[in-house]
């Protein structure tokens, strides 16, 4: 699934031999690296994260596949940039990065502000809107429903979910990965100042790729959230973990759950 999103950024990017990649919360590599693949050894490649071990990790493997001498690395933030000089990239990427900033129109102004004249932006970044639109519908169904043992399946799971997504109007409006639709991006890069911008939507559904019960209790859904696992534990009384659990166990080895990816992905030029 990531391996898809990567090379959809990738195919957006264009590279060409020789170009200067600046990659927006590189982690350790899944763009940067898949780059040098598009565009050869001639690529110059800077890794920015907010991770400093993340940012080691990505070195290391650099370093592991010959490619030291042609990257770079900074500590930094994706609405600050800092270290990196104005029009000094050909290529501005990012995955999944866009979607944890807040104030997301000060960052594409550092994507802008770093390009050249012609340099091309391409990221690809999840739309969790409708997620926590669908969670918030339960959350006020509850609230008009009785607390009684009919209803009280759809209370642990819509606490469960509460845990990892906003879950009311209100929050969904103030979290960074929520506040926002696929429509912002395509403003906020028209008011940077971008040309050319074009936006596709990619929703994608498809049986769970997970396996193991284990697996499925020890993942979460997107970094800042505890895993299933975390929720029982920390959340729920011993009665409720136990018939929570098994319910869920008893759904997951059906195969009734089922994986989805919402996807914005955005190319646009700096003229």
């Amino acid at each position: 699934m990531v391996d898809a999103i990567r090379n959809r950024v990738l195919d957006g990017a264009r590279f060409s031999p020789g170009q200067v990649l600046v990659d927006v919360g590189a982690g350790d590599g899944l763009i940067a690296f898949g780059a040098f693949e598009r565009a050869g050894p001639s690529l110059k490649a800077v890794f920015t994260d907010i991770s400093s071990p993340l940012l080691e990790r990505a070195e290391k493997l650099a370093v592991e596949r010959g490619l030291r001498e042609q990257c770079s690395f900074i500590n930094t933030s994706a609405e600050e940039l800092s270290g990196i000089a104005d029009q000094s990239a050909d290529v501005v990427t990012c995955r999944a990065v866009l979607t944890y900033v807040a104030d997301k129109g000060k960052a594409l102004k550092q994507f802008y502000r770093v390009l050249k004249p012609g340099g091309r932006i391409s990221i690809g970044e999840p739309i969790n809107r409708d997620d926590a639109l669908s969670l918030a519908a339960l959350t006020r169904y509850l609230e008009s429903q009785p607390n009684d043992e009919a209803n009280a399946p759809a209370r642990l799971y819509q606490r469960w979910r509460s845990s990892q997504l906003p879950s009311t109007k209100e929050e969904i409006l103030r979290h960074p990965a929520t506040s926002f639709t696929e429509r912002d991006y395509f403003r906020l890069c028209r008011l940077v100042g971008f040309h050319e911008i074009h936006l596709e939507l990619h929703m994608d559904d498809r049986k769970l790729s997970i396996e193991s019960w284990e697996v499925f209790l020890n993942i979460a859904p997107r970094p800042d959230t505890p895993t299933l696992r975390e929720v029982l534990e920390n959340t729920f009384t011993a009665d409720e973990r136990g018939s929570f659990e098994a319910r869920l166990r008893q759904l997951f080895e059906v195969g009734f759950f089922r994986e989805s990816d919402v996807v914005a992905y955005l190319t646009a030029l700096r003229p």
